[in-house]
């Protein structure tokens, strides 16, 4: 299973971006999916988390309406919508999901995306 982030890029203070992670490979279903951030000579911090049905969400206290979680299983992708972005939101932005594979065997565990760049300037 590969996870796949999108969206990132170099946004003004105030401005907004949609961040994308989409899941491929065969034969899986995702349970719960998260957004964490890693900004420079900081630890991964988690931002944002959806249950596998998206009727549950939960939020850093740093971004607190102003981000919105959410995904479309259809489309394995999850996504989150950042408005009213601050210098401070800059990082590096991962997906994580908790993923089941089926095939000669059943096998549980996390993935992570390769990450994708956010930067707000001031």
């Amino acid at each position: 299973v590969q996870l796949v982030e999108s969206g990132g890029g170099l946004v003004q203070a105030g401005g907004s971006l949609r961040l994308s992670c989409a899941a491929s490979g065969s034969t899986f279903s995702i349970n719960a999916m998260g957004w964490y951030r890693q900004a420079p000579g900081e630890q991964r911090e988690l931002v944002a988390t959806i249950t596998s049905g998206g009727g549950s969400t939960s939020y850093a206290d740093s971004v607190k309406g102003r981000f919105t979680i959410s995904r479309d299983n259809a489309k394995n992708t999850m996504y989150l919508q950042m408005n009213s972005l601050k210098p401070e939101d800059t990082a590096v932005y991962y997906c994580n999901a908790d993923v089941e594979t089926y095939g000669s065997s059943w096998a549980r565990r996390w993935y992570w995306g390769q990450g994708t760049q956010v930067t707000v300037s001031s």
